[in-house]
């Protein structure tokens, strides 16, 4: 019942990812307001990547997906997390 990480789909019926991180940010457990969320999402534009931030996400990983991009991102969100 544990997890370390969310990669959200941005483009999903019925809820789309963004919404389902403002539902997951407001639920009363204190691990979803801490719980990293990565938008994963063809929509690559700035205003894209700071749509998701703003919905609550810690990063961006534009579609097709490179590997080397997603270790980087987990990388960086470990790191941030260590720090804090």
């Amino acid at each position: 019942g544990r997890y370390d990480l969310i990669f959200m789909d941005v483009q999903m019926p019925e809820m789309n990812g963004l919404d389902a991180t403002r539902a997951i940010r407001s639920l009363e457990d204190p691990g979803a307001a801490t719980i990293p969320i990565v938008a994963m999402t063809a929509d690559a534009f700035s205003e894209n990547i700071t749509e998701c931030l703003n919905a609550g996400m810690n990063g961006h990983i534009a579609k097709p997906v490179d590997i080397k991009l997603v270790i980087k991102e987990i990388r960086r969100i470990r790191e941030r997390r260590e720090r804090s």
